[in-house]
């Protein structure tokens, strides 16, 4: 801990992020008219119908079905969608539009893109599923297309600033973001498909490349320190870079690359067959057979635009058609945040005790940044959620809840913190390998505070039932380097044996002498008075 100044009493540091830590607002009648919001995306690879629960700021997905028909393969050779991908799309909407029957969806959208969009046989093939499903699909151009996945970016990243670029099979889009904006869109013609049709070998390709990028480069500018990238081919690249670095966190969603990575990822792959690349990483067939080509691309991409980081999103066009639906009042809010009230509500024994955790525990953190303030507040939302794992297994059931739920707005440090945080609210001896790998992404500073979390939480989530402040207040006193607890003397009870144990651990986590006091006196108004130095029994002592 440092010797900064602490807050004035009763005041949280983070109050100036208006709307990040207020009340949740998925009860509201806003948030839940989107709970089950469908939209199905009629791409030139795949079809893919996602179902919503959209009334979390985060959204849950309640329905996810992907099929790879490969609709705008050969379109630049033929000029028409690709007949066996029409039948199997065909088939694949019927099923959709019987799902969405058997859902009582109210609330579905259905895009199709590129290979709808300039295929000649797109306008009958729209009709023809139309007819056939009653589905109806709206053709979005380019710049929507752009638009639509940049929203995706912002409903993961509201703060995100930079540039978003999205492929698909034939066609590629870039979209300026900040300031929870999206501003200039483009789209171009170089999605893997397109590609497979540019003669004159390996270095006519990248001249292609690089010429189209530099022409997309004057409408979207340069100044880009950061690179979203949208799409399954980026993904699968990033993908690819895990594997090549033995990075322990298989999750996509906000993977961090640098430019440098990138490059020695894409040599890597052209050293391999994409036969033993897929058997490593279990990326499909129909997939893996367009990396070569997307590698290419992503090539030239950071070295027209020099971005200086480079981060996955697994958000793109259909969280940005969500996006479009929801009140400014829930896009203001912090999607993890939001989350995890949402998790708290459905899940923890008793919802709403978090909030009260986070303010009992806050005096440990009055110096702490806004964005470590906000990991803090997650953790405490979520120190219950788990509570019907099995005892030998809910630290672990912890870890893994904060890793591996689909959490917005969460980077994988911060997934990191969060887990090993939550874990130690219920193991306090040694890491399983698996964890000492993902704790490996933190400094030791990170992996001090985290453990110091958990102890923390370890402590106030037994200390009261109703509310660890109804029973007591923590005060932290840095440079004495002493932490205190105030009892109220009608709650002395609670303090037993267990709870000095976990009082004086936590004391010892943070390099502390453990203080205890009883409140001399209580206000007929709730507030209290002054304290005497008497100790209750038992167990109140300096850890010595």
């Amino acid at each position: 801990m440092d010797g900064q100044s602490p807050a004035p009493e009763g005041r949280d540091p983070t109050a100036h992020r208006a709307g990040l830590f207020d009340s949740p607002i998925f009860t509201d009648p806003s948030a839940r008219a989107l709970a089950l919001v469908g939209v199905i995306d009629v791409g030139s690879n795949s079809v893919r119908m996602v179902v919503f629960d959209g009334a979390a700021r985060s959204p849950a997905y309640f329905f996810n079905e992907k099929v790879l028909c490969g609709l705008g393969r050969g379109l630049a050779e033929t000029g028409r969608l690709n007949p066996e991908g029409r039948t199997r799309a065909l088939a694949t909407l019927k099923r959709f539009a019987l799902l969405a029957h058997g859902m009582r969806l109210t609330n579905l959208t259905m895009v199709a893109t590129a290979a709808v969009r300039e295929a000649e046989d797109g306008p009958e093939f729209r009709a023809q599923i139309e007819a056939e499903t009653g589905l109806r699909m709206r053709v979005i151009d380019g710049p929507e297309e752009a638009r639509l996945s940049a929203q995706g970016v912002l409903t993961g990243w509201p703060e995100a600033s930079g540039l978003v670029c999205d492929i698909g099979g034939n066609s590629m889009e870039l979209a300026v973001i900040g300031a929870g904006r999206v501003h200039a869109t483009v789209t171009s013609a170089l999605g893997p498909f397109r590609l497979q049709q540019v003669g004159g070998g390996k270095k006519g390709l990248r001249n292609h490349i690089c010429n189209v990028l530099k022409d997309l480069r004057d409408e979207v500018g340069t100044h880009h320190d950061a690179l979203y990238l949208v799409g399954g081919s980026w993904r699968a690249i990033a993908r690819l870079d895990m594997e090549r670095r033995g990075y322990p966190l298989k999750v996509l969603h906000e993977y961090a690359m640098t430019p440098k990575s990138i490059r020695k990822t894409i040599d890597w792959i052209a050293e391999h067959e994409m036969s033993a690349l897929r058997q490593m990483t279990g990326i499909s067939e129909e997939r893996i057979s367009l990396v070569p080509l997307a590698a290419v691309v992503l090539r030239q991409l950071v070295r027209v635009f020099s971005p200086r980081a480079v981060y996955v999103s697994s958000y793109g066009i259909r969280e940005g058609i969500l996006y479009d639906q929801m009140p400014d009042t829930l896009r203001r809010r912090d999607p993890l945040i939001e989350a995890c009230h949402f998790m708290e509500h459905s899940s923890a024994r008793l919802p709403g005790f978090g909030r009260k955790l986070y303010n009992f525990l806050l005096p440990l953190y009055r110096s702490r940044p806004p964005e470590r303030l906000r990991l803090i507040r997650a953790a405490c939302l979520l120190h219950d959620v788990n509570w019907r794992a099995h005892p030998d297994y809910r630290a672990d059931a912890c870890f893994d809840t904060a890793t591996r739920a689909n959490l917005g707005g969460l980077d994988h440090m911060g997934r990191g913190y969060l887990g090993i945080a939550l874990m130690y609210r219920y193991k306090t001896n040694g890491l399983r390998p698996r964890i000492r790998e993902v704790a490996g992404l933190l400094t030791e500073a990170d992996l001090a505070e985290a453990k110091m979390l958990g102890r923390a939480l370890r402590f106030g989530a037994m200390f009261s039932m109703d509310g660890p402040s109804n029973a007591g207040e923590l005060r932290f006193f840095p440079k004495k380097r002493v932490l205190e607890l105030i009892l109220e003397r009608d709650m002395q009870a609670l303090f037993g044996d267990v709870a000095a144990q976990r009082f004086t651990s936590l004391a010892n986590q943070v390099g502390a002498e453990a203080k205890v006091r009883v409140r001399r006196t209580h206000n007929s108004n709730g507030s209290s008075g002054g304290s005497s130095d008497e100790s209750p029994s038992p167990g109140s002592s300096s850890p010595g």
